[in-house]
Order: C-alpha cells, then structure tokens, then sequence
C-alpha cells in the first residue's frame, strides 16, 4: 500500500468517518432531533479562525453524504491551500438536522488535518532554499496514518516509508540486537528479496563510516550535533553521485530545523508534524 495510493486513501477515509459518526452519533443525535423541526432547511459555512493550510477537505463531504446524501457540500478550498483567517472553506446547503449531526466530526477531521499541513508548511518554509525535503515518520495516530500522510503532503512534506513492510529502516535497536550497525546492515542487505530501499541509523561518526561502504540507499543521522553532521556530509559526499542520501532525525523544531538544513543533509524527519501538530481552529456557522 502506497501512502499515495487515492484508493487506499478513500477506503481509509470512509471507514474512519464511519467509525467517527457512529461513535459520535451513537444511537441517537437527541439534541438536535428534539430542538429542530424535521423539514427545516438551513445554509451554513465552515470558516478558517486562524491562518492555515487545508488538509483533509474530501473528509467533509465524506461525513455529510453519510448523515444525508441530499445534503449539498461545496468545498471552496482545495488540500493544500493557504487559507487567511476568516475565510470561507467549505459551503453547506440542507438539512438543517443533519448540518447540526454532522458539524462536530467534520470539524475534528478538517481541523486536526489541516493542522498537520499548516505545521508542515512552516517546516517547509523554514529551510526552504537549503536543499533539505522535510518528512513525516511513522508516530501517526493509529489508524489515521494514510490521511495524516496525506496531509503532510499538502503541506509541502513528504513521506517517509507508510510502515514496516515498504521500506528497510535498520535502527538502533535492530544494531543491537545484531552485535552492531555494520553486521545488521549487512544481514538486511543479503536477505532483502523484494528489493525494497535500505535505510541505516548511525548514531556516530564511527557507526557511518562502517555503513559507507556498505553502499546502502539512505543513512540516517540520529540526533547528531550540527557540527558532527557537517562532518557527516562531509565525509558521504566523497562518495560522489553514487553517495547515500542523508537524513537528520531528533529534536528537530521550528528554531532549529534551518540550521540542521544547512549543514547539507537531504531529508530531515519530523515527528512533531504528525504526533505534536495543534489541531487548526476551523468553526462551523449558520448563515439561515
């Protein structure tokens, strides 16, 4: 399964806000089914309270045509978008009743997405002109990972592996239980059948010198001083073209992702994107 697969994607998202409604509708929405009249109608627009980047749009029409397919859904932003504080995101015309039943999951999905992409956006825009790429990890919300990838993506990152089985990531662990980074990064080399891109975490300037030969795709740099991945650049780039990429992990944050950028790495990965990002203030208003 590719993190950009768009029918993985939908399927993900279907069964997520099926499973949101049910849990929040439960057996009944009482409130609204005792204060608004059955035939009544109303207009309604979702609007941005900050600025941010939008993510998770399709999620919005997905819960509305599940409350009620005769509920009209006009999505006035694309994922990816910037949005300025107090515009217009998402138009909705129809039942009152199911407005109201629907307002609070499709709130939670359009604002802990668009989240995601506007914190990935100022990562992005933190290094850009370095070289760097920013990239999501693996610490997503159980379930939720292909959207929250996706909404990496509209923020201007991309993904790293979606998960265990698309990619080889030999971490500090792994090294440790094998008797040391080189020896399992050659056991992964010698038994990787599926061709799959081989990663290795190095954690010094030792550990990468006994990956460099090795000639594996990408080498990740754990927590490293600037100054030590400098040296790290330093010392893979001599390999010329057939050189792995290097990506920087740990502590990475706002205040010092440019200047892990500009020691000449290619990838810098960070959790905080998808495990730490605020959920955007977006709000749903009756226009009737």
């Amino acid at each position: 399964m590719s993190a950009t697969d768009p029918g993985a994607l939908a399927r993900a998202r279907t069964e997520l806000v099926q499973a949101a409604l049910e849990e929040d509708i439960g057996d009944g929405d009482w409130t609204t089914e005792w204060t608004v009249e059955a035939g009544s109608r109303a207009r309604a627009v979702i609007v941005a309270k900050q600025a941010l980047v939008a993510a998770g749009t399709m999620c919005v029409p997905e819960v509305f045509r599940v409350v009620d397919p005769g509920l009209e859904v006009d999505l006035v932003v694309d994922d990816g978008a910037r949005v300025p504080d107090g515009d217009i995101m998402v138009q909705l015309s129809g039942s009152t009743r199911a407005i109201l039943t629907g307002e609070r999951t499709a709130l939670n999905f359009l604002g802990r997405l668009s989240g995601i992409a506007t914190l990935t956006r100022a990562f992005v825009d933190a290094v850009a002109g370095t070289g760097a790429q920013i990239m999501d990890t693996r610490k997503t919300t159980p379930g939720w990972r292909l959207l929250e990838k996706a909404a990496v993506r509209a923020g201007g990152g991309a993904n790293h592996r979606v998960g265990l089985y698309d990619m080889v990531l030999v971490k500090d662990n792994h090294a440790d239980a094998r008797g040391g980074v080189a020896a399992a990064a050659r056991a992964a080399l010698g038994r990787n059948t599926r061709g799959l891109a081989v990663e290795v975490e190095v954690r010094t300037l030792e550990e990468l010198d006994e990956v460099l030969p090795l000639r594996v795709d990408r080498i990740l740099l754990d927590n490293m001083s600037l100054e030590t991945m400098r040296e790290a650049v330093r010392r893979t780039r001599a390999l010329g073209e057939a050189r792995p990429h290097l990506e920087a992990s740990g502590n990475v944050t706002l205040k010092n992702a440019r200047s892990v950028a500009e020691t000449g790495v290619d990838l810098i990965s960070v959790g905080a994107l998808t495990h730490s990002a605020p959920a955007a203030d977006v709000s749903l208003r009756m226009t009737r």
